[in-house]
């Protein structure tokens, strides 16, 4: 066993080192004082800023209608030292050392919640006008261009994209969205769910281009595969994401398919005295009999919990601790003014139900796995992502003919 972790009634960690300063980060580094661990806490974050929450990025910021989007801790209070504007660049685990930009720092435990990055459009790299939005720092270059209502085209009608569409439209701009596949949403939702959403973006005053694929991009213009030329004072790229674990690399850490940490039921990974939590890490889900990479907002929150109760009360068995992290997923979108809610996971449902007109401004579709809620979708319906959320947990077996029915609470189709 080593003897940096922590062992029930034994010395605790001398020093916990966060890696990553986005909201798994800053919430891991707040939950170990929660938990009333007392020694060194260290959060190592890329940028210069001051931590701040990713959500307000894609409207209020865009919009300038936010005042702050940092978090609300008092991180000196906490007694939480923080590096900022100190990227992390290798890890040595048999030093127990994680390299910086500004030399080693040394750990008893780490943390690894360095988040996820952008995927970039091959070709677009460097030419002038072209944008990501992840950082606080992609939104404040932005602003200025919805500011003077360019024209604009977004590559990819996935959440980002949607989300960045419609700020946009609010801000007055033209707004095209290109897609490579046939809809939104494709490969995340099915097609009868993903269909309806097509709609919005004609309602919402935006030029959606399915199959479409972009050839090319110049100053000022988008070039497509087909040959058409769409005028762009401004591209926003919004193709996906991919966990930021390339420094990872040489460290003899496992990794998955996605460049992911795999991390364990405890959120402990292959390494000793090394956990992965967020954007980053993937985790075994007994309630879905598969290995989960959930890149929102949600699992960020509640990963930590975990993870800092198995740094604190740990079993000191070096490979994890006794808190198992299997939630509900949890997400959610506000585009062309509906609340879209996701709970759940439905790749292996064998049964959709429909809670209102698709066609409608609320509505909501269910997955079920026999007669047990394993995922719902919702416009508009806020109590019943609510309630579905509560029956995913609690695997209480439904009625699909009460659950059809929009005009009764779902929690009342249980049997």
């Amino acid at each position: 066993m080593s003897e940096q972790t922590q062992e029930p009634g034994g010395a605790a960690p001398r020093r916990v080192v966060v890696a990553g300063a986005g909201m798994a980060g800053v919430q891991t580094a707040a939950a170990l004082r929660e938990r009333g661990f007392t020694g060194e806490v260290t959060l190592i974050g890329a940028e210069p800023h001051q931590p701040y929450d990713r959500p307000p990025l894609s409207k209020a910021v865009l919009l300038g209608t936010a005042e702050s989007s940092a978090f609300d801790v008092d991180f000196e209070e906490l007694g939480i030292e923080l590096r900022l504007g100190c990227e992390v660049t290798g890890l040595r685990p048999g030093d127990h050392e994680l390299d910086t930009e500004a030399g080693p720092v040394r750990y008893d435990v780490l943390v690894i919640a360095t988040g996820a990055e952008p995927l970039r459009l091959p070709g677009a790299e460097g030419v002038p006008g072209v944008h990501l939005l992840r950082t606080l720092d992609d939104a404040e270059r932005l602003r200025p261009v919805l500011a003077v209502r360019h024209d604009i085209v977004v590559v990819g009608a996935g959440w980002i994209g949607a989300e960045f569409a419609t700020a946009a439209r609010e801000a007055g701009c033209a707004v095209t969205v290109v897609e490579a596949e046939e809809r939104p949403l494709a490969g995340v939702l099915p097609a009868e769910v993903a269909g309806p959403m097509t709609a919005w973006y004609a309602q919402a005053g935006v030029s959606l281009r399915t199959h479409a694929r972009v050839a090319r991009v110049e100053p000022g213009a988008v070039l497509l595969d087909d040959g058409t030329r769409l005028p762009a004072g401004a591209v926003v790229v919004g193709i996906g994401a991919r966990p930021a674990t390339a420094w990872l690399a040489g460290s003899g850490i496992a990794l998955g398919t996605h460049g992911e940490v795999v991390a364990d039921a405890h959120l402990a990974t292959s390494l000793p005295d090394v956990y992965a939590v967020g954007d980053c890490a993937s985790f075994p889900s007994a309630r879905y009999g598969e290995r989960l990479l959930v890149h929102h907002w949600d699992n960020a929150l509640q990963g930590p919990r975990t993870v800092a109760a198995n740094i604190v009360d740990g079993d000191g068995d070096g490979g994890g601790g006794r808190e198992v992290y299997d939630p509900v997923p949890y997400f959610w979108s506000e585009q062309f003014g509906r609340f879209v809610q996701y709970a759940g996971h439905h790749a292996d449902a064998d049964r959709t139900v429909w809670r209102g007109d698709p066609a409608g401004p609320a509505w909501s579709v269910c997955w079920l796995r026999g007669d047990r809620l394993v995922a719902l979708l919702t416009v508009g319906r806020p109590r019943d992502l609510a309630q579905g959320r509560r029956l995913i947990g609690s695997g209480a077996a439904l009625d699909p003919e009460r659950v059809a029915d929009p005009a009764r609470p779902l929690k009342s189709a249980t049997v």
